[in-house]
């Protein structure tokens, strides 16, 4: 099986989610999954086959940003921003996979709506510079 060439695992993860999101090169993001990925995501079906399946029922407009990332051990922490699915709120998630032999073998997330400007009590954005319109 061909792996994916990454420096990191922050690389590895950042290079997974363009191709499958910002791409949406499915047949390219199979090599950054294990066929037998555990997903615990209330949006997502099992498996890889479930994440390819819910990426090709969204919309192309569909962007995804990525922020911050932490490494510890054999996981990855990605703080990033969904955008243009559909919503009339962007996601701002954390998204938590493990690593093992260098591909995503399984994959937590903790998903809430962008808060504009005027909803967030700090003045300060969940993602970013700026709070969302």
């Amino acid at each position: 099986m061909h792996r994916p060439i990454a420096s990191n695992k922050q690389a590895l993860v950042l290079e997974a989610f363009d191709t499958l999101l910002n791409k949406r090169d499915s047949v390219a993001a199979e090599r950054y999954w294990s066929p037998n990925s555990l997903q615990h995501s209330a949006h997502i079906g099992p498996g890889r086959e479930g994440l390819l399946t819910l990426m090709q029922s969204l919309p192309p407009a569909l962007k995804y940003a990525p922020g911050l990332l932490v490494a510890e051990g054999d996981l990855v922490m990605i703080h990033g921003r969904f955008s243009g699915f559909g919503h009339s709120t962007a996601w701002i998630a954390a998204d938590i996979l493990r690593l093992v032999d260098g591909v995503l073998a399984e994959h937590w997330d903790v998903i809430q709506d962008e808060a504009t400007r005027e909803s967030s009590q700090s003045g300060l954005p969940r993602f970013g510079d700026t709070c969302g319109a």
